[in-house]
């Protein structure tokens, strides 16, 4: 029988603010104790100081604050670019900038990927489709299905699922040599590095600040909710937060790619813009959503249980036996001294008779079965994906963080694309239509007036149109040297 999926409403006991203290964040292992150590070890104590909340929150408040003054200072300036961006220094510190976060999130990527083709499960295996789901729920602990290490909230203590197979450290806590599921294979290292590239990304604010343009409400709050977010998911070693570091650290790599494309001028095809902006969106949806559902799933492991039951029938047949035994032993001899107390007060003789007494009778005790005569057999036990209240925060921290988000990106995505897009190609069939009718042929569907500006300024325009303009921006319509109102097609 294969181990079995769930969905049920996850006990509220999970949902509470502010959710517990316990467990603390367990770090990476010292890098060279196991094949999955990290190539160069954190101080323990450096690890869960960085992941109190004062710090995220801090520094999220500071940046939202200055960001207001500095838009309200740049407005004030007729957002004008400040004097630095117009430096080559500043040029060099952009593009170092970017080429920086590209390359780091592109090696974040590539090291969640091996850390998650080491940890997730194929639902093709013995285990099935649970084995996979309890790879991605359970984080701690080595890899197969029943051997996971899990924190339990009443007892406030680690448990591990498989206590004769799978031992925990000497305080009480997952070995951090234990391989095969994601915290130790590599989200414990490259999820904290993860965290701490969020204050670094603020950045990209100030670049924007500092060529005195505004920094929009969707940067503002994208920048403080990654704070937040990354902090609350490794503050809390919640299953789900792996997906925010792989997906988003191979977007970011090529975001901060095309950024830094942009930087020497190469041209960028709009598809790819929009590709990007799409791809952020569908992340959104599909990390909310792939968070939200792990508080409503649960799964069947394999147990050992220990089955007493034979040993327990043998030794209470022996039990059985030798009772009877001594019993008919007690009973046979009560009745022989009996008899002769009889026959001695029969022959006068009293005082024999009292001389003879029952004699005691001691019942053994029973022999104790050893553990040779015990069984094991395997059993399946329901156990919950999400087990403490600080892996619940996480979660929907997470997805209401998200959900706005996400509605800003689209708004974003209209507003970049689809409006402007639109606009652009009413500029343009204006253009044409102006040019048809000056040329005269408006209203003469047969003929199609084609603009065709050449060199000597012949009439009729371009092929094209030249909705791109020339050098200057402008396009030139029958002859004139700058075009006319009704010959400008910006794009």
């Amino acid at each position: 029988m294969s181990p079995s999926v769930y969905i049920s409403k996850p006990p509220g006991s999970l949902f509470k603010f502010p959710p517990d203290n316990e467990p603390q964040a367990l770090p990476p292992a010292v890098a060279g104790s196991s094949l999955s150590a990290p190539p160069f070890s954190i101080s323990p104590s450096l690890y869960n100081a960085v992941l109190d909340v004062k710090v995220p929150i801090t520094i999220a408040c500071v940046y939202a604050a200055s960001v207001t003054a500095l838009n309200a200072y740049n407005r004030s300036r007729g957002n004008k670019p400040w004097r630095i961006s117009q430096t080559k220094a500043f040029f060099w510190f952009v593009v170092a900038h970017n080429i920086l976060l590209a390359v780091y999130s592109g090696w974040t990527f590539i090291g969640m990927w091996d850390a998650l083709r080491e940890s997730v499960v194929s639902p093709l295996g013995a285990g099935g489709i649970a084995a996979t789901v309890d790879s991605l729920c359970k984080i701690q602990g080595p890899r197969g299905l029943g051997n996971a290490v899990a924190y339990n909230s009443t007892t406030s203590s680690w448990i591990s699922q498989s206590p004769s197979s799978v031992f925990l450290t000497a305080a009480g806590t997952p070995a951090p040599t234990d391989q095969g599921r994601l915290w130790n294979q590599g989200l414990a290292f490259y999820g904290w590095f993860f965290y701490l590239s969020k204050f670094y990304e603020v950045l990209d604010t100030v670049i924007i600040l500092a060529k005195g343009k505004r920094s929009s409400t969707l940067q503002t709050y994208h920048h403080a909710g990654a704070m937040m977010s990354m902090w609350s998911g490794m503050r809390y070693m919640s299953p789900p937060i792996w997906m925010f570091v792989f997906v988003n650290s191979g977007i970011h790599a090529l975001m901060y790619t095309y950024y830094t494309l942009t930087a020497f001028s190469v041209p960028i095809p709009q598809a790819l813009k929009r590709s990007l902006t799409t791809m952020q969106i569908i992340q959104f949806l599909v990390g909310a959503s792939y968070a939200a559902i792990h508080s409503f799933v649960s799964y069947e492991i394999p147990v050992k249980v220990p089955v007493v039951k034979a040993a327990f029938q043998a030794a209470t047949s022996v039990a059985s036996s030798v009772v009877s035994s001594a019993t008919d032993v007690a009973h046979n001899a009560t009745i022989v001294d009996m008899i002769k107390k009889l026959i001695f007060r029969a022959l006068g003789e009293e005082g024999l008779a009292g001389n003879v007494d029952p004699k005691t009778t001691s019942i053994p005790s029973a022999p104790i079965t050893g553990s040779d005569g015990i069984s094991y057999e395997t059993q399946y036990q329901t156990v919950p994906c999400i087990d403490t209240s600080g892996q619940t925060f996480a979660i929907w921290f997470n997805v209401f963080y998200l959900t706005p988000l996400t509605f800003l990106f689209v708004r974003f995505f209209v507003k970049s694309y689809l409006r402007r897009g639109s606009k652009s190609v009413k500029k343009s069939t204006l253009a044409i239509e102006n040019g048809r009718a000056i040329n005269g042929h408006a209203g003469t569907p047969s003929k199609r007036a084609t603009l065709k500006a050449t060199p000597n300024g012949t009439p009729n325009g371009t092929p094209n149109g030249k909705a791109n303009g020339t050098p200057n921006g402008k396009a030139k319509i029958n002859g004139h040297a700058n075009g006319n109102a009704n010959g400008k097609a910006k794009h």
